[in-house]
């Protein structure tokens, strides 16, 4: 024989702060649809993500309320207070929005708790509340779609600010490349000129083979020239000048430039000018001046359409274009990615710093999410440190977790802020240069999105804000 549940007489719900103002029919249905449950200290009322089947009123004892967070349970909120209520809280939207239990509720001390199931309880609801139940719904639902469209047209304007910094990172080295290759053609067309000079003075081969033997030996120690600073170089090239006058060599300066920039000198020269006649020296310089010139502006081609290529690399990287969504992810490359893409945005003035521990594994996550957390994040930093500091990246592990600390040197945030950096739309920047939504949209990546933490420590030149990501997937709900 079933016993029959403990049940709360109308006049006792309406000591109930929830059910006061309920007519004696409302009163009625709660009265026989509510059951009144006991659980002992320590047991679970529910559990957080599990379907939310009832809407639980606190009538006697102590509860605790807590969330999962990074792996760790994290109280959120403690209450002795009779009528608090927790449990299916958004019943009233029914079959419309997935119920599923937004924490975990125990019991601290042996409490009671009257139990209304949601399905049926939404149902008498909306009848008894129907402009009620239109104004939570748009409530919510409002909150939500502004939160989704300021968070895209933050994302957009990101993409434009992300976009123009790429132009202008892709603009120096294509231009530069196009520079470069409008020269070789000159030089090209100069060393021909050169040649046909050389040859129209009858040169025997073994002054020809000398040349050759010459002009592969400059060419081959470019790479190795040492870098010099303004004032050496000056120094050479006045040499240079006055061996290339005393030998009669017509706008010496155009020569010594191109010579010691290659790494050459005057002992150099001097086994040009003992491989040649005096008459044929100058032409044959010249012609030894386009090869090493031809050589150095090969040499420019390839580094600017390197820096091309790297750049490309970098936004497939970040963008994670031609990757599947979630995957093993190396944060390094995220990283190093987002600073690529940031470049044009980190002032002169400010150092970067990698403290990276290459030893961390893969972890499963949204790469493409988490470089913009890593985007919003760095941006921030920028902003407090203005044109100078220094940007620390550092990685590395905490407990079964990957841990990624952003850090500035710039004012630090005040503890009366601090607790606030998280909130949708608050930001601390001027009307007109941020929505606020930056590190809410961060906290949802990591937080909701990939189980894990976002916190953040400050003080006058030390702020860090570390993610926390579970280095494996996390075990579905039960």
């Amino acid at each position: 024989m079933t016993a029959t549940p403990a049940r709360l007489s109308p006049d006792e719900l309406r000591e109930l702060f929830l059910f006061e103002h309920l007519s004696p029919e409302q009163l009625d249905w709660v009265s026989a649809n509510g059951d009144v449950v006991g659980f002992p200290a320590g047991a679970e009322v529910s559990v957080e993500g599990r379907p939310a089947e009832c809407f639980y009123v606190l009538l006697s004892g102590r509860m605790t309320m807590s969330r999962l967070i990074g792996g760790t349970e994290i109280e959120t909120a403690r209450t002795s207070q009779r009528g608090a209520y927790s449990g299916a809280v958004q019943f009233y939207f029914g079959d419309r929005l997935e119920q599923v239990y937004a924490a975990t509720v125990r019991a601290l001390t042996d409490a009671t708790f009257l139990a209304l199931p949601a399905q049926p309880f939404a149902e008498v609801f909306r009848r008894w509340y129907p402009m009620a139940v239109h104004l939570l719904e748009g409530l919510f639902i409002g909150q939500r779609n502004l939160a989704e469209m300021v968070g895209q047209r933050e994302r957009l304007l990101a993409l434009g600010k992300l976009t123009a910094g790429l132009t202008h990172e892709l603009n120096n080295p294509a231009a530069a490349a196009a520079r470069a290759t409008a020269a070789l053609r000159d030089r090209f067309a100069g060393m021909r000129h050169k040649l046909a000079l050389l040859s129209e003075g009858r040169l025997d081969g073994e002054v020809l083979r000398s040349l050759t033997e010459l002009q592969e030996e400059f060419v081959s120690g470019i790479s190795e020239a040492a870098e010099l600073s303004a004032l050496e170089r000056s120094d050479r090239e006045d040499g240079l000048g006055e061996w290339l006058d005393d030998h009669e060599v017509t706008q010496p300066w155009e020569l010594a430039g191109v010579f010691v920039a290659a790494g050459l000198g005057e002992d150099d020269l001097e086994r040009v000018a003992r491989a040649v006649a005096p008459a044929h020296l100058e032409p044959a310089l010249r012609w030894l001046a386009y090869t090493v010139e031809t050589e150095t502006l090969l040499a420019e081609i390839a580094d600017s359409t390197s820096r091309i290529s790297h750049l490309v690399d970098a936004a497939k990287q970040y963008s994670q274009m031609d990757r599947s969504p979630h995957q093993q992810t190396d944060l390094h490359t995220g990283l190093d990615a987002t600073l690529v893409m940031l470049g044009a945005k980190i002032p002169p003035g400010v150092t970067v710093v990698r403290e990276y521990d290459r030893s961390l594994p893969p972890v499963p996550a949204y790469a493409g999410e988490l470089n913009q957390v890593w985007t919003n994040l760095i941006v921030n930093a920028l902003d407090a440190m203005g044109p100078e500091g220094r940007l620390t990246l550092r990685t590395g592990s905490d407990g079964d977790c990957a841990m990624v600390e952003i850090g500035d040197t710039g004012p630090g945030i005040p503890d009366e802020l601090r607790r606030r950096v998280f909130e949708p739309f608050f930001t601390t920047k001027p009307v007109g240069q941020g929505t606020g939504l930056g590190l809410d949209v961060s906290w949802r990546i990591v937080v909701k999105r990939h189980g894990g933490d976002l916190r953040v420590t400050s003080r006058p030149g030390d702020t860090r804000f570390s993610v926390l990501l579970p280095l494996t997937e996390p075990a579905p709900a039960a």
